[in-house]
């Protein structure tokens, strides 16, 4: 049998299980970034489910105190919310013990979806929701379908119901790379990381909690409350915003304070009636400036009189603005994070996009992070609002791309009272501190960037009696035995050179770094 020309050389095999292990250890690295996202999701989604459940008790709570005052009239709405209730206290039973199925199938019999230990079991979640003989995840989709139709029916609003139908939709899907449409189990719970699959399901649970409140809400806003006698009326006018943009839109209610539903005023701006029986006034501010308008309120009443009540407001139209300020001055610099702050006066935070040209701008918590690509280049910052629906551009910031300046050399060591310092160099160091010291670090620290940078190479340079350089090269960044010994000969007064200083930063770049001068004290 002929010998094998092809086997690999032991330090071939070597190099080819590094390889392995590294990459392993790159996708163990991703996965658990990402698995850790899914985590805070769900931690957040699930204080969202405590304060819409908590606000939902409390529409609860006042259609049962309506209920005890007034049996007759508040007992049938009372029983509507029950049943409400029931309804999605069953839901979300149901989720939760697949939530605990899920997980025990993952971690064993003790598994707590609070306190998950194999997250990344892509296997669990496929054999809960989708096994071919118990499919858990059709009976989940089917008793959601039925709580859809089911809490439709208590939501007035047909947008409001609508946006319910919208939240809660279980239709199949054709998934992108496929042809044929996907059950709405499989699009949720195949493949998908144990960690994943809990959030679906809390994410569905706050999706029935809101549609929940939104039946308890509707039902509360039916009962009429406006039997109680009063006997002081007053206009009030009730703006959304005193403050508008130019291309934005005024909007205000104008109500008469403790007003009987069943008679409503007929509200007049500018001696002309309101379209609506809402007293919503609307329109769209075309100039700048503080404008005033004013009207009235007509109420007629049971024995035929009508009496008027006047009001007046004021506003404000604004020209669209918006703030963009990178916190490191005027500049951005290329293959480092920039962070940038992004502003928009009167609108919220989550209403506000941006983009960026050259480079990638995300979001990061209420702040931007930038990352220009190509030095040399502007990167152009364009910021959208959200205003009445309408997405309008209001800023446009153009960013000049540096490279990062070169940062300074320095011996790190601590000083006596032990706090570490940099010596840079230039001035007098005491051969203490010189033998203690590991290597030489570089960093730009000047209180804006504060980046640090690896030193790859140096050499240190001394002079023999006769004045002959006598080189000595590092090892990586710390210093090699043979200049750990050229320095415990030196004599107080001596000086040698650090030069060759080869340093690389986070943007990837190699710089060869200005030379030290070290007096020996």
């Amino acid at each position: 049998m002929g010998s094998n020309t092809n086997r690999l050389s032991p330090r071939q095999k070597m190099i080819n299980l590094m390889y392995i292990v590294l990459t392993a250890m790159l996708a163990l690295n991703v996965s658990s970034d990402v698995l850790d996202g899914f985590t805070q999701v769900h931690e957040g989604l699930s204080r969202t489910n405590d304060n819409v459940g908590r606000r939902n008790e409390a529409i609860y709570a006042q259609l049962e105190a309506f209920a005890r005052q007034n049996p007759e009239k508040g007992g049938p709405w009372l029983d509507k919310a029950t049943q409400v209730r029931t309804a999605t206290a069953d839901v979300l039973a149901l989720v939760d013990t697949l939530k605990y199925a899920i997980v025990r199938q993952a971690d064993g019999s003790d598994g707590n979806p609070a306190d998950i230990r194999n997250r990344d079991d892509l296997e669990a979640a496929a054999v809960v929701m989708l096994a071919p003989g118990n499919p858990r995840g059709t009976t989940l989709r089917k008793r959601v379908d039925t709580y859809r139709q089911y809490v439709g029916n208590f939501i007035a609003d047909t947008a409001k119901r609508a946006a319910v139908e919208q939240l809660l939709a279980t239709d199949a899907q054709v998934r992108k790379g496929t042809l044929t449409p996907q059950q709405w189990e499989e699009l949720k719970f195949d493949q998908q990381p144990v960690v994943a699959a809990v959030t679906i399901l809390t994410k569905l649970q706050s999706d029935v909690l809101y549609a929940e409140g939104e039946a308890l809400s509707s039902i509360y806003s039916q009962v009429d409350a406006g039997d109680v006698r009063v006997n002081e009326l007053n206009a009030y006018v009730l703006p959304q915003s005193r403050m508008v943009m130019r291309g934005g839109r005024y909007s205000a209610n104008i109500v008469l304070a403790a007003v009987d539903t069943t008679a409503r005023p007929v509200v007049y701006v500018g001696g002309k009636p309101l379209d609506n029986e809402r007293g919503l006034y609307e329109f769209t501010a075309n100039s700048t400036g503080d404008f005033t308008y004013s009207g009235y309120l007509e109420l007629s009443h049971g024995d035929g009189s009508v009496t008027r009540h006047p009001f007046e407001s004021k506003y404000t139209v604004i020209e669209p603005m918006a703030t963009v300020s990178a916190t490191m001055m005027n500049v951005l610099y290329a293959g480092i994070d920039n962070p940038v702050g992004i502003g928009v006066p009167g609108v919220a935070m989550n209403d506000i996009s941006a983009t960026m040209t050259n480079g990638s701008l995300t979001r990061s918590g209420d702040h931007w992070i930038a990352r220009p690509a190509a030095v040399g280049k502007d990167a152009v910052v364009t910021v959208t609002a959200n205003m009445d629906g309408r997405s309008v551009q209001v800023a446009q910031t153009t960013f000049r791309v540096r490279k990062l300046p070169d940062p300074t050399p320095f011996i790190a060591f601590t000083d006596a009272q032990g706090n570490t310092d940099h010596y840079r160099g230039g001035k007098p160091f005491g051969k203490t501190l010189l033998i203690k010291a590991e290597g030489l670090g570089a960093a730009i620290d000047d209180g804006l960037l504060d980046t640090p940078f690896k030193v790859v190479s140096f050499e240190t340079v001394f002079f023999d009696s006769m004045g002959n350089a006598i080189p000595e090269v590092s090892d990586g960044d710390r210093f090699s035995q043979r200049q750990r010994q050229s320095f415990q000969r030196l004599q107080r007064g001596k000086r040698f050179y650090i030069s060759r200083i080869k340093a690389v930063g986070p943007d990837g770049i190699t710089r060869d770094l200005s030379p030290m001068e070290v007096i020996v004290n």
